[in-house]
């Protein structure tokens, strides 16, 4: 691994310090003011890398061979780019290519990689990421900030966008979208892909407030689930606990395997004291503490990962029209006080706007054991959605001759859309017809499969010999 590096046209700094044996990779991306901590454990080579549903805002490509060859596309070549987007033209790649600069197809291929729609679409405003970006938009123009026929004017517009892509997904036109407002994100699936065989929505990160609206839906918290499941032997209130324990001490009952409490029975759960002649003898807890505690527990998994919640089926129609109409979604005070959630889609739909990710190159010499060598770089801004990241391996790939590394930065509450609900099982999607939702095949098997990653994203992708390893 590269252990540092310092631009090719500038003086080495005065008085710097000679890099640490174990300096690795982090310090090329502290150079360019991207700090990501790399993961230890890689995995072991493969010919594709898992699927990954977080959304990157920002992909450091490093390679022995230069990226000169993304930059200065003629006007034919953005052109055809953008046109084999719309029309979803699957790029004819050949295994190695020579001469980069001089593959039409290749620069092409970039191009159409680039791609994704967003709605709205306001030049002068960042629209991602939302959640955290009030210093962003801070001081920007918001005429809509208090005009609310103008707000009104914006929400419309914003509903028959959303309900578009509702659409397209239902068609299996569009295999999926985002949607981004300053409290929440969600990600909603057409059915066949992420392991399951009915459309699902992922919403993070969630609050107690938020999931009381999501009450008229049928929604589960998989990680609350699960974490309830692991510690199904151990009663939630702590009270009940110390006296259960204590009560089974002295009368030598075993029940180990007697199943927790669940919410709804609380008022019933020292029924078995009375039973025993006991129950004056315990201070049981009123219906008041017993709320309180519901509650702290409710509130303790706010803005965390373990707030996720799942809408599966005919229930993420409900959940359209639910966030259509829901208040909270759009901010009330603030920068971004009346401004719709952003959209984000692979694919065409109505009211959305075509936008590329910024890419650009760059060269450096890098510290190696008996000297020095070129390293080039290509650094690609997002939102940078699922789909792209495999899209942008395949055409690497070819022109850096099989082998090149990447470092990518995750917006961190998308990363739990890597959460495989444990009602799932593997490929139950898979007969789903999608192939005429826009993506490549590979890239759309890919997504087909279970999510592997857990609450993690793939932080570190290296291709060597055209086969892949990552770090999450």
């Amino acid at each position: 691994f590269i252990q540092f590096l310092e631009p090719g046209c500038e003086d080495k700094p005065p008085g710097g310090a000679e890099p640490a044996e174990g300096a690795d990779i982090l310090a090329l991306t502290k150079d360019i003011h991207l700090p990501v901590a790399l993961p230890k454990v890689p995995s072991s080579p493969r010919q594709e890398f898992p699927a990954d549903w977080s959304i990157k805002t920002r992909i450091l490509f490093m390679s022995s061979q230069p990226f000169t060859w993304t930059e200065h596309l003629k006007a034919q070549e953005e052109a055809q780019g953008f046109a084999q987007h719309c029309r979803a033209t699957e790029p004819t790649l050949p295994l190695s290519v020579q001469e980069p600069q001089l593959s039409r197809e290749l620069r092409c291929a970039f191009q159409q990689s680039l791609v994704y729609w967003l709605h709205p679409s306001l030049p002068w405003l960042p629209l991602f990421p939302r959640i955290g970006a009030d210093r962003k938009i801070a001081g920007k123009a918001c005429p809509w900030a208090q005009d609310e026929a103008l707000q009104q004017v914006l929400k419309s517009d914003w509903s028959v966008s959303f309900t578009s892509l509702y659409n397209l997904l239902k068609a299996k036109l569009c295999p999926y979208f985002y949607v981004c407002s300053s409290q929440v994100t969600v990600l909603f699936r057409a059915a066949g892909l992420a392991g399951s065989d009915v459309p699902t929505a992922a919403i993070a990160p969630t609050t107690r407030g938020f999931r009381e609206a999501l009450r008229s839906i049928e929604f589960s918290l998989p990680l609350v689930e699960e974490s309830r499941t692991r510690k199904q032997k151990i009663p939630e209130e702590n009270l009940e606990t110390e006296v259960a324990d204590g009560l089974r001490e002295r009368s030598g009952v075993e029940d180990a395997d007697e199943p927790a409490p669940s919410d709804d029975d609380d008022d019933e759960s020292f029924s078995w004291l009375e039973e025993m002649g006991v129950q004056d003898e315990v201070k049981k807890p009123d219906a008041v503490s017993i709320q309180l505690r519901r509650e702290k527990q409710e509130v303790q998994v706010d803005h965390r990962p373990e707030s996720l919640a799942l809408v599966r089926g005919s229930h993420t129609l409900t959940l359209l029209n639910l966030l259509i109409n829901c208040r909270s979604l759009v901010a009330v005070a603030g920068p971004q006080a009346g401004l719709p959630p952003t959209l984000l889609s692979p694919v065409a739909f109505r009211g959305g706007t075509m936008h590329t990710l910024k890419a650009r190159s760059a060269s450096a010499r890098a510290r190696v054991p008996g000297g020095l060598e070129d390293v080039f770089s290509l650094e690609v801004l997002g939102p940078i959605l699922p789909h792209t990241v495999p899209a942008l391996a395949r055409v690497l790939g070819p022109a850096q001759r099989g082998s090149f590394r990447a470092v990518l930065s995750t917006h961190e509450p998308s990363a739990v859309f890597n959460t495989l609900p444990s009602s799932e099982q593997e490929a139950v999607g898979s007969h789903q017809d999608l192939s005429a939702c826009g993506l490549h095949p590979k890239t759309l098997d890919q997504l087909r499969q279970c999510p592997t990653l857990g609450k993690s994203a793939i932080r570190f992708l290296e291709m060597k010999d055209c086969a892949y390893t990552w770090k999450a």
